[in-house]
């Protein structure tokens, strides 16, 4: 989600990207379902991915699906939720089966990879046993709740050799893979400081569903979900974290963080900040970065802006610099990784990345101190 009405949103690029269930039946499904190279379906010549959608609950699900159905090679086949009514209504929408029942819609012969959109906390339980069937895996971030589940989750995938990917969609974009790439090149000489945020008025603007106030089903508020952004491009850009500082408050909702800021400190004694909320009207996505030998900023009012100020660049001035083109969408990804064996480069670890800085976020907000990762 990003810092718009629900309107905007659908226009929004990267809304369009962003127990082990081990019966018998899914063993069986897991020996026809492994390969997409060796098993799916095709349509003529033509090798077809079959992609049933598990729940509507997270709001991206519909711009998920609507990816899903332009892009070619694919087919939606099937749809799932834990909620009936919800479910149906969309799968009439879509004009694929409603399953009521999750083991049946995982074992399907007609899906050969599933995308998760369903409550946070179900996510270990869903991701394991599509594994566990032969079934590929695009989920909505976060990977888990914590890091013990997103392990559970990678043994699975792992055992089962399916592709997985998480949509991480700013680390496709051409403004923070040429911040990465400043980085790499030691543009900004050693790194120093950086600030990232990305927010919208969900919660104030009123357009949010009411499950979001779930602390249970989201494992939080604004940070796990929108500062799920945020937290992955630091940890991009970052490195290895090693202390956590967390302020959090509810300015609107109960139950929940609506607004949040998350400090980290790297072992390389970089700080960076993490910001997010559920209460900003027009608050641009930004990003900037300052070092030993320069600075650069990204966003702002314009979001595509980039500007740079580095002592190796031999200038003075502000730099307006050539980008890079941006990457495949996340969904893309996922398809041709499946399909051409190609990388996805938002896998299994940055999954547990991810859930790793929520844990420690969290924890730091709850005992209401800092808390550091304890150096492996």
């Amino acid at each position: 989600m990003e810092n718009s009405s629900p309107s905007e949103l659908n226009r929004r690029s990267f809304l369009k990207q962003g127990g082990a269930l081990a019966a018998a039946t899914l063993a069986g499904a897991a020996l026809t379902t492994n390969s997409l190279a060796q098993d799916a379906a095709t349509e003529g010549n033509k090798p077809m991915l079959r992609v049933a959608m598990l729940s509507g609950w997270h709001p991206h699900a519909r711009g998920y699906a609507k990816s899903f159905a332009d892009t070619p090679g694919v087919k939606l086949t099937a749809v799932w939720d834990e909620v009936p009514e919800r479910g149906q209504k969309w799968a009439q929408e879509l004009e694929v089966p409603f399953v009521a029942d999750l083991k049946e819609v995982i074992a399907r012969e007609d899906v050969d990879g599933v995308a998760v959109n369903a409550p946070t906390n179900r996510h270990e339980e869903i991701m394991v046993g599509a594994a566990n069937a032969g079934k590929h895996i695009f989920t909505e971030k976060v990977m888990a709740l914590t890091v013990d589940e997103c392990k559970r989750i990678a043994e699975a995938v792992r055992k089962a050799d399916v592709k997985f990917c998480i949509s991480f969609p700013f680390r496709t974009k051409p403004e923070t893979l040429y911040a990465r790439k400043a980085v790499e090149e030691g543009l900004l000489g050693t790194l120093t400081f950086f600030r990232v945020r990305v927010a919208h008025d969900g919660v104030s603007g009123k357009w949010l569903p009411e499950h979001f106030y779930d602390p249970v089903s989201c494992g939080g508020g604004a940070m796990i979900d929108l500062g799920a952004h945020p937290m992955y491009l630091a940890r991009w850009l970052g490195g290895q974290p090693r202390k956590f500082s967390s302020t959090f408050n509810s300015v609107i909702a109960e139950g929940i963080e609506d607004n949040a800021v998350t400090v980290v400190e790297f072992e390389n004694k970089c700080i960076g900040v993490a910001e997010t909320s559920f209460v900003s009207t027009a608050s641009p996505f930004s990003l900037e970065m300052s070092g030993t030998e320069g600075s650069l900023f990204v966003g702002g009012p314009d979001e595509k802006q980039v500007l740079i100020r580095s002592k190796k660049l031999d200038a003075r001035e502000w730099q307006t610099p050539e980008l890079p083109a941006a990457l495949p969408t996340p969904i893309q990804m996922w398809v041709d990784g499946i399909v051409k064996g190609t990388p996805i480069p938002f896998g299994l670890e940055e999954g547990i990345q991810l859930t790793e800085m929520m844990e420690y976020a969290y924890r730091s907000f709850r005992e209401g101190k800092q808390v550091e990762i304890a150096k492996a």
